[in-house]
Order: C-alpha cells, then sequence, then structure tokens
C-alpha cells in the first residue's frame, strides 16, 4: 500500500523554521498500531492522519513516536495547509472532528487560523519532580487540563532553564511550560514533554490555549503574540473569544512525496 506523506513546517515563515509536522492523508482508517509505527518512523513530534467524513468535515488523529494525544496544534495547522493546497478544500474553512471536538481551521492574514477550546488552568503547588526537573524555581506555578504552567519573571530565565528530562518525564502531566512577558512581543515560552517522547517541542499550538488564557488576563488584552524559544522558534498571533482560542501562524512545505507498507 501507497501512501501520500508531507513534512509541513509550522508557525514559521520560512522553511527549516517552526515545529515540523508530518500529514498523511487517508480515505480509511489503518489500525491504531499501524498509524503508531508510521509515527515512530517518521520520528517527528506529531504525525496527523485526517479522513474526510461523507458531511465534508474532516477526521483527524494525532500521534507522537511513543502515543496518541488529545489534541495537537502544529499537527493540525500542517494538516490545513495540506488540504488547501492540494486543492482538497473549496472555501476558507476547514472543520475538524477530533478528540477534543470540533476544530476550525481558516485562510487569514497571519497565514492559517485555528479555532481551539480555551485551556482552564489552576494554581498547584510545586511537585518537587517538577522544581528538580526545570533545576529552578517557577514564581507561580498552575496546572492546566493536561499540562504545568510555570510563570517566571522575565525573558531570559526562559532562555537559561536546561531541564532534566529523566525527572520531568516521571510527572504526572502530558508535560510542562514555562513562559514569561516577551522583550519584544507579548510572551515567551518553552515546552517539554519527555513523557510523550519529545524533550522540548519546537513550536506548540496546543499550549497556547492555556497561554493565552494566562496572558489574556495577566495583561489585560484579546489579541496576543508570542515567540517559542525553541531552537527552531516557534512565532503565534493569538486571540481569546469566550472559551474559544484563535492561533494563527504561518506554514511551509518541506516534502512531498509517498510511503510504503
Amino acid at each position: 500500500m501507497r501512501l501520500p506523506i508531507y513534512l509541513i513546517d509550522a508557525f514559521t515563515d520560512t522553511v527549516f523554521g517552526g515545529n515540523p509536522a508530518a500529514v498523511v492523508p487517508l480515505t480509511t482508517w489503518l489500525s491504531d498500531e499501524h498509524m503508531q509505527k508510521i509515527a515512530q518512523e517518521n520520528n517527528q513530534a506529531e504525525t496527523a492522519f485526517f479522513v474526510a467524513n461523507p458531511d465534508g468535515t474532516q477526521h483527524i488523529r494525532w500521534f507522537t513516536p511513543l502515543v496518541e494525544v488529545n489534541l495537537c496544534g502544529h499537527a493540525t495547522l500542517a494538516a490545513a495547509h495540506v488540504l488547501f493546497n492540494t486543492n482538497a478544500i473549496t472555501g476558507n474553512e476547514i472543520i475538524f472532528n477530533s478528540r477534543s471536538g470540533k476544530l476550525v481551521a481558516k485562510k487569514n492574514q497571519h497565514g492559517l487560523q485555528l479555532d481551539f477550546p480555551l485551556d482552564y488552568f489552576l494554581e498547584s503547588e510545586a511537585p518537587d519532580k517538577l522544581i528538580k526537573g526545570l533545576r529552578t524555581e517557577p514564581k507561580e506555578i498552575y496546572i492546566g487540563r493536561e499540562d504545568y504552567l510555570c510563570v517566571f519573571d522575565y525573558e531570559e530565565k526562559i532562555k537559561r532553564i536546561t531541564p532534566d528530562f529523566a525527572i520531568l518525564g516521571e510527572l504526572k502531566s502530558r508535560g510542562v511550560i514555562v513562559t514569561a512577558k516577551g522583550n519584544d512581543v507579548d510572551y515567551v515560552c518553552r515546552f517539554f514533554a519527555p513523557a510523550f517522547g519529545i524533550n522540548e517541542d519546537q513550536a506548540t499550538g496546543s499550549i497556547q490555549t492555556t497561554l493565552t488564557n494566562y496572558w489574556s488576563k495577566k495583561l489585560n488584552k484579546k489579541s496576543l503574540t508570542g515567540i517559542q524559544l525553541s531552537q527552531r522558534v516557534g512565532k503565534f498571533f493569538t486571540e481569546l473569544q469566550g472559551d474559544r482560542v484563535l492561533i494563527s501562524g504561518q506554514t511551509k512545505t518541506y516534502l512531498t512525496g509517498e510511503i510504503e507498507i
């Protein structure tokens, strides 16, 4: 069996920037085992698979090299890029059905825009493994739907964090977001998810649902700009709309090809 495959750099305006995601369009679902093996072989932070529904919507699923996940932003942006650029979609909107409910992708002035559910968070005490794993103590700590949110005083602290990934991987969470007010943007961030096979993610769309909620309250503004201070750098434009977050960014095609299984 031959399947099309694309490698798309998401949340960047240049190839080799942002976060690469593999995208595999399907006509019918493969077994979970096969999709997991493809994701492992791709060895990207996420591989997105989607199948068109009879009503014109798309059913999307995401796999890291280790597990299937509930929500992924950059791979959804990459899937939307593929659908728009292969003319598989007529019009300006794509509706995805997923484990996290209805997700919408549109074209806009920043490239592509995702409509995702807002993440709520609560103040949390610091588990020993969180502090030991980060090797530094945050100013504030919260727990969201799946991740810890750790707030620091200023941007330089975010750049200097050198985690112990083995310890962070023992936390009972998907991952750890670290963030601070930015020097030239509203906020900066990094994201560590060793328990899911990703020591440091490059540009993470899903964590913007937490960060936008936090920084919109902190800065008293609905529209925000953010940068993920990874090696490849991710750029985000976000907007709070009730219980939804609009997350925008650009995409670039790196690879188009086929796989055989």
